[in-house]
């Protein structure tokens, strides 16, 4: 069967490879920790809006390509109601189907071949397959424990950032729980904002902040002139499988992402707009009691943990856990080990780029009596560590 020189090159996704693919695991039952897909369900009014809205004539036709009014002006009230960041809902907002379908088209809107863009290393992994579809360049933006997994500019080479169009960001950061500060990003943004370099901020797991609440991007002055933020509804709200997200921001960005879906998509379907127009007008008590369950979840986990000297850097966000394998094992032998004598399954690092192949990731979206005993079987590997 045919491909293409540029689709061959580009490596295959690693949750595209993997989700629903058959497990060979030991004798006790399998704990699924690998994939993020929120375990609860979506809100009963978010539903019943859905179901309503199907039945609606007008949701069974092509609607306007870039969205209903209605969707539009709740993403703007939803973004003045939680971070005071005014938006206009024609220029400044960009519908998507799935962030992750917005991230990964995005270097194909505002990037040139050869243009240098940074990715998180550790980071998300689809980042790349976007960079590498445009014929950009990706270059590693270097992210460690030791400074919380927050770039540090002035380690950068002024040679790759005079050659850098784009810059990608991910707080809470996906796979270390990380999180940046509303002063990380006034810096960034001060020290970017007179450039050519732009940047987006993946910010899917924006509900989820511990100790306190995650700021956007949006909030540091002048940052509309440089970035976008990429919103998810799939976490906060248990609508994984609806794949509805949003861009906001920078208008020219903005404006290249939604003439790239005129060729690309028809609109999306009715329904899923009115059913995220309630999520996003009606449920912010919702997204408050999704954060306190993974708050608990996260304290339970990391406590024992702990209690086996089991190292993990510390979860200040999102939905994920990064723990350290032992010493004789990378991310894909612990994989395998765990799958064989504990059956557990986790991600491995590696995909998240080379800073994580000592590490896996763990994923906190199941029950709580699932965590529970997946805890359990971890702290009987303390003696690896040792």
């Amino acid at each position: 069967m045919p491909i293409s020189k540029l689709l061959s090159e580009i490596p295959d996704s690693y949750f595209g490879k993997t989700m629903g693919r058959k497990v060979e695991h030991g004798p006790l039952p399998l704990i699924n920790m690998a994939v993020g897909i929120p375990d609860g369900e979506t809100p009963k009014v978010i539903v019943d809006e859905f179901i309503n809205a199907i039945q609606k004539t007008e949701n069974q036709k092509y609607g306007a390509f870039h969205g209903k009014d209605a969707f539009k002006q709740a993403i703007v009230d939803f973004y003045k109601r939680h971070y005071d960041v005014t938006l206009d809902k024609e220029e400044e907002v960009c519908i998507l189907f799935g962030t992750k379908n917005g991230l990964v088209e995005l270097p194909l809107c505002v990037v040139e071949p050869d243009d240098y863009v940074l990715l998180p290393n550790p980071g998300y992994t689809d980042y790349l397959a976007g960079v590498l579809l445009a014929r950009a360049k990706p270059y590693s933006l270097e992210l460690t424990s030791e400074n919380h997994y927050l770039p540090i500019w002035d380690n950068v080479e002024d040679e790759i950032i005079d050659k850098t169009k784009l810059i990608y960001l991910t707080y809470p950061n996906n796979p270390t729980g990380s999180v940046a500060s509303k002063q990380f990003f006034d810096d960034t943004i001060n020290r970017f904002k007179n450039s050519q370099t732009n940047i987006v901020h993946d910010f899917a797991y924006s509900a989820f902040g511990f100790d306190k609440k995650n700021p956007s991007i949006l909030q540091s002055e002048g940052a509309k002139d440089t970035a976008i933020e990429v919103y998810s509804l799939s976490k906060g709200y248990n609508m994984s499988g609806y794949r509805v997200g949003f861009a906001v921001g920078n208008k020219e960005m903005i404006a290249a992402l939604k003439k790239y879906q005129t060729h690309t998509h028809a609109g999306m379907f009715g329904a899923l707009q009115d059913a995220s127009t309630v999520a996003l007008n009606e449920c912010d008590d919702f997204l408050i009691k999704q954060n306190e369950i993974f708050k608990n979840r996260r304290n339970k986990f990391e406590a024992s943990l702990r209690e086996a000297n089991l190292p993990f850097e510390p979860m200040k966000g999102g939905i994920f856990l990064w723990l350290q394998t032992p010493p004789k094992y990378d991310g894909e032998a612990f994989v395998e080990y765990l799958l064989k004598e504990q059956s557990i399954l986790v991600a491995p690092g590696i995909p998240f780029g080379d800073n994580g192949k000592d590490y896996v990731r763990i994923s906190l979206a199941l029950s709580d009596s699932a965590l529970s005993e997946g805890a359990s079987r971890l702290q009987e590997l303390a003696h690896l560590y040792k």
